[in-house]
């Protein structure tokens, strides 16, 4: 017997959201404020190319003072040294971009290479520090993915706050041998934990604004998991996902949903809510 009806999915379907973005999902400016500050001093001396007709002699000048200063370079180009961004040269062979900072004629190379000769010259930029920050800005919404998951947790969190009810988050399912020896090598960590009176819940939470294989997977390990779980008398596994990216695994979902009786979205949760009190 399946767990949900059709117009039950149907329901949770319609019910999806298109973000979970609060406003500091866009930029993490601490994080931002962190990674130029370490290599701010560095920048300030980099400062002393703008302007400068005669970029080789600057260059040379820097090299001879400290050429330490030239390894945060990468930056300019919104790359980072850990990275190891290559490029082709004129003859078709290919190098490190990092490589090109061992030496003055390399940094020559490099800042005429990518353009930033002129840049320098032109007093395109009046400041790196404050030119690096809006790097780092851009760079900073490749994380957007992870923070979102975070968010989500986040949410859930205060919704249960709210709510007075006690949880523990990231709990392993070592820590109950029963699970973990009905799970196999299939172990978990799972979001949150929730000790009742009568069962405890284990939790996983999720939120996809976009398609992918990965939705896939994850209805189909959940769908998996919750069965094994649901086995172990006292136990119940709980799925809050959320999200219209839903909608490019649909089918898969369905699935799901007519497998794992505990599956909510962030309309539904406080039917979950209600179920704990």
């Amino acid at each position: 017997m399946a767990a949900h009806t059709e117009g039950q999915f149907d329901l949770f379907m319609s019910q999806l959201r298109e973000t979970n973005a609060t406003l500091d999902f866009y930029c993490d400016f601490p994080k931002i404020a962190r990674n130029v500050a370490e290599i701010e001093i560095s920048l300030n001396t980099l400062n002393y190319l703008i302007g400068k007709e005669n970029l080789h002699e600057a260059v040379e000048a820097l090299w001879n003072r400290d050429k330490r200063v030239f390894d945060v370079m990468d930056i300019l180009i919104a790359t980072r040294k850990k990275d190891d961004k290559k490029y082709i040269d004129n003859d078709g062979s290919m190098h490190s971009v990092h490589s090109l900072f061992s030496s003055v004629d390399g940094v020559m190379k490099f800042i005429e290479g990518t353009g930033l000769d002129n840049v320098f010259k032109n007093k395109e930029v009046k400041d790196l520090v404050d030119y690096v920050f809006g790097v780092e800005t851009g760079l900073d919404t490749n994380a957007r993915k992870n923070r979102s998951g975070e968010i989500t947790e986040t949410l859930v969190a205060r919704i249960l706050d709210n709510a007075g009810i006690a949880y523990r988050e990231q709990v392993s399912s070592k820590e109950f041998p029963a699970i973990a020896a009905v799970l196999g090598a299939d172990q978990k960590v799972f979001d949150f934990a929730i000790k009742a009176e009568e069962k405890t819940y284990l939790i996983e939470v999720n939120f996809y604004s976009g398609g992918g294989s990965k939705l896939n997977e994850v209805a189909r390990s959940y769908t998996d998991v919750a069965p094994k779980v649901n086995g172990v008398p006292g136990f119940e596994f709980v799925w809050i996902t959320d999200g219209v990216g839903w909608n490019s695994a649909r089918n898969k979902l369905e699935e799901a949903f007519a497998a794992i009786p505990s599956i909510y979205n962030l309309t539904t949760i406080q039917n979950f809510i209600n179920t704990l009190k």
